[in-house]
């Protein structure tokens, strides 16, 4: 879900939460000016009002972190960036044998490929192709996705 969304979220909810708030409190305030006969110096009353405004700056807590989110949280959300020619040069460069091997790979089967066709064509085993994926991974150049028994490995960025 986009965060956007979330913030909406949570915002509705504790808009609700505050119209909760504001039903109980009109049916505790029949109750006590029902049943207590002290008047104004009667505990409940200042019970019911502590209990009040600690609902209602948890509520107005809530409704801050949803507008948190929804302005400032950053997305999560796959964004495939392009990237030229010179910058693709540049993580070449930065890349063991191995891993461009892969990487290359990956860009040839246009942006996505199973983990497991990528062990059948490279003839490497398992662990080795996992492990390099890991490295791919850790430095931002693709991602993978459960599919199954196996994993799909997607390019972050196009290029072109």
């Amino acid at each position: 879900m986009r965060n956007k969304h979330v913030g909406l979220l949570i915002i509705s909810v504790a808009l609700v939460i505050g119209l909760i708030i504001f039903l109980f409190n009109r049916a505790l305030d029949k109750i006590v000016l029902e049943s207590c006969t002290h008047g104004s110096s009667c505990t409940m009353w200042s019970t019911l009002s502590i209990q009040t405004w600690i609902s209602i700056i948890l509520m107005f807590f809530v409704i801050l972190i949803g507008l948190y989110i929804f302005f400032f949280a950053k997305d999560n959300t796959y964004k495939s960036k392009k990237i030229n020619k010179k910058d693709y040069t540049f993580i070449l460069s930065d890349l063991s044998k191995d891993e461009k091997e892969i990487y290359e790979k990956i860009i040839d089967s246009q942006g996505t490929i199973y983990q497991s066709k990528l062990v059948d064509t490279l003839h490497q085993s398992k662990v080795k192709i996992t492990r390099i994926l890991d490295k791919l991974e850790g430095k931002d150049l693709i991602e993978r996705k459960r599919r199954g028994m196996t994993n799909i490995v997607i390019l972050k960025h196009k290029h072109i």
